[in-house]
């Protein structure tokens, strides 16, 4: 790890800061949500639909997916790098987990603009 980040393409520090800005927003998204849920309390189907419906909810909500799955990525990459050592191993699990991670995006993508 040390390595690449004192490699020539700065990868690490790239890593790092994909990782902290993610954590940041997701912390954001889910304060607001929290704040949103104690303010209305007792919250019905309508009143999801309602909030949800509206196109900067969605927008927000798309930016904590992406946020969520960037920092998904940085993650699982790195404790692959760590502890999986053959390479064809490493391999095919960075491959499921990246199709996963794109097949989720599209899932959300689906579940929110059917609204």
């Amino acid at each position: 790890m040390v390595k690449s980040v004192l490699g020539v393409n700065h990868q690490g520090l790239t890593d790092w800061l994909i990782q902290r800005v993610s954590a940041v927003i997701m912390t954001v998204y889910t304060i607001g949500l929290l704040l949103y849920l104690i303010i209305n309390s007792g919250i019905e189907f309508s009143d999801w639909h309602a909030l949800f419906a509206h196109g900067w909810m969605k927008l927000a909500t798309i930016l904590f997916i992406l946020s969520l799955l960037f920092h998904a990525w940085v993650g699982m990459w790195t404790v692959f790098t760590d502890y999986i050592k053959p390479f064809w191993l490493r391999f095919i699990l960075e491959v499921l987990v990246y199709l996963a991670l794109i097949i989720f995006f599209f899932a959300a993508l689906l579940i929110l603009w059917g609204v």
